[in-house]
């Protein structure tokens, strides 16, 4: 049984994009690799025939775990969600109580999931101390070195 994801369009479209290209495109390479290789002679002796055979195998079971994740995936209908509460796809503003740092993320699917633009995966510490918050909350959240509280100063969904 596959685990459920909630996908804007634009991610699901990602995630099918990239299956699409691994079937197409990179899947017909790495056979022409195999197949290069076999016409070099003797395939005990030939390591460029057991390379290409090796990387079939991993772009396989990349195809194989992509597929998982789209048979899981379920689009999420923006208009049927709560807009009070921190819910996957929620643009949050959190402070932190400690140092007084603010902060801004977006909640998203574990796939989506990227620090450098501001998105963290709803499977995250932060991400699961934030789901269900309103504004005026404090979220405290279980980190490795304690408790760190959070107050929840903006939400948006764009």
């Amino acid at each position: 049984m596959s685990k459920v994801s909630y996908y804007t369009a634009e991610g699901l479209k990602k995630l099918r994009d990239e299956l699409n290209h691994l079937k197409d495109v990179m899947r017909p390479k790495a056979s022409q690799d195999i197949a290069e290789a076999r016409d070099k002679g003797d395939l005990s002796e030939n390591a460029e025939y057991d390379a290409a055979k090796e990387a079939q195998g991993m772009l396989e079971m990349e195809i194989s775990k992509l597929e998982e994740v789209l048979a899981g995936a379920r689009l999420i209908d923006e208009s049927q969600l709560d807009t009070t509460k921190a819910l996957i796809h929620s643009t949050v503003t959190i402070k932190n109580q400690t140092n007084g740092m603010e902060m801004k993320y977006k909640l998203v699917a574990q796939s989506e999931a990227n620090l450098k633009t501001g998105k963290i995966s709803v499977d995250s510490p932060i991400g699961k101390g934030l789901l269900g918050k309103s504004v005026g909350d404090v979220a405290e959240i279980q980190v490795p070195n304690g408790i760190m509280k959070f107050d929840v100063i903006a939400l948006s969904r764009d």
